[in-house]
């Protein structure tokens, strides 16, 4: 059970019992990403459904504030610092690993946090609008699966948490859990398969751009990920 409660102790900000690790507990924690997703998934439409009994657009908010409540923010710090470093190897790709080490966020990590921000929150307005919450179940945890190939089909920018995860990742565990999500995403959103197509999108622009994967990247692509399943629920008849 170690695994699984490291995953959720990584992917979210719930108040969980210190457990004792060792690195191979760590490495399997990645089987377990899609489980902290339905977790993630539960609290954002359950916020969603509270704030929708008044307003759609109070219920759109709520689902947003709790979604960066519930993961602490960590997956937009990625993307803002992927999004410094892309601006940075535009000049100088030398420079890359030196600006994903920089705490501090850049005009180009700024922007692209405050972009994703509003465009969750316009989608999801659309998607409380328009369909049932609980269909917000199936967003965080397609984002959660990624990280799974993300890990596997590319090299590791850095040793750290990366290179642990890579030792617990393996091709059966990602089909296993893209497998189950598929047959229920087939059966409610059809639409929502075509997302798919995006885990391996990112990770080609990880190689040209970045050259590799980091902990930056997870976070970057799990939020990409998350706005375009949304974007597709929108869509969804």
């Amino acid at each position: 059970m170690k695994a699984p409660l490291l995953a959720v102790q990584f992917m979210t900000r719930l108040p969980l019992s210190a457990v004792k690790a060792d690195s191979d507990d760590f490495g399997r924690a990645i089987r377990w990403f899609p489980l902290a997703g339905v977790l993630v998934g539960a609290a954002v439409a359950g916020a969603a459904a509270i704030g929708a009994l008044h307003d759609p657009l109070l219920g759109a908010l709520l689902g947003l504030v709790a979604w960066v409540a519930i993961t602490g923010a960590l997956h937009l710090d990625g993307l803002g610092d992927i999004a410094d470093a892309a601006g940075a190897a535009h000049a100088d790709r030398s420079r890359i690993s030196q600006v994903l080490a920089d705490p501090r966020i850049g005009s180009f990590g700024v922007t692209a946090i405050a972009l994703q921000l509003l465009a969750k929150l316009a989608l999801l307005l659309l998607v409380v609008q328009n369909h049932a919450v609980w269909s917000l179940l199936l967003v965080p945890v397609l984002a959660r699966i990624a990280p799974l190939a993300w890990t596997l089909a590319l090299p590791p920018l850095h040793e750290g948490m990366g290179t642990l995860f890579r030792q617990g990742a393996s091709w059966v565990v990602f089909a296993f859990w893209l497998a189950v999500w598929g047959a229920i995403a087939a059966a409610t959103f059809p639409l929502l398969l075509a997302v798919v197509l995006a885990i391996p999108v990112w990770a080609l622009w990880l190689r040209s751009r970045i050259g590799g994967i980091s902990g930056d990247g997870h976070g970057a692509g799990i939020e990409l990920v998350e706005t375009a399943a949304l974007l597709m629920l929108a869509l969804a008849p």
